[in-house]
């Protein structure tokens, strides 16, 4: 199973609109280091997502970032187990984890791989949910998505 390093925003998202199982479903396990599970307080924890120390410090690029707790401590951990996903939606943390080198997916990406792998049949509800609840996409990304999802602007 691939190793998955989850940031506290795409949990308290995809909870919020009933999806959280798609990361156990797609993923298997999913890590959480210690700041992130504090931040994710709101979240009901599974078995499935499971907290993980840190065994070393934040390395100076991220530590000098100037992100949230939970997004750094969610990319050194992924960079620490070279993990095979990190889960991040903002921008600032999205940008340095790929100039780190590290695959990552956002909320929005997990409902577009649900879609093709059959998770879910369609994105323009959960979209649309995520939406109502003052999620961040501008409508050229939600018309986008709906085109590579084959569901149309």
């Amino acid at each position: 199973m691939a190793q998955v390093v989850a940031d506290t925003s795409p949990l308290i998202a995809l909870q919020q609109i009933g999806c959280l199982d798609l990361l156990e479903t797609h993923f298997g396990s999913v890590l959480m280091p210690p700041a992130v599970a504090a931040e994710a307080l709101s979240v009901d924890r599974p078995e499935w997502l499971v907290e993980r120390p840190l065994t070393k410090p934040l390395p100076p690029e991220v530590a000098g970032a100037g992100l949230g707790s939970g997004e750094s401590a969610a990319i050194a951990l992924a960079l620490e187990l070279s993990a095979d996903r990190v889960l991040l939606d903002e921008m600032p943390a999205r940008n340095l984890a790929e100039r780190l080198g590290l695959p990552l997916v956002g909320t929005l990406g997990i409902l577009l791989i649900a879609k093709r792998s059959g998770l879910i049949e369609a994105i323009r509800e959960p979209m649309d949910a995520l939406r109502r609840t003052g999620f961040r996409m501008s409508t050229g990304l939600y018309e986008y998505l709906l085109q590579e999802a084959g569901e149309g602007p």
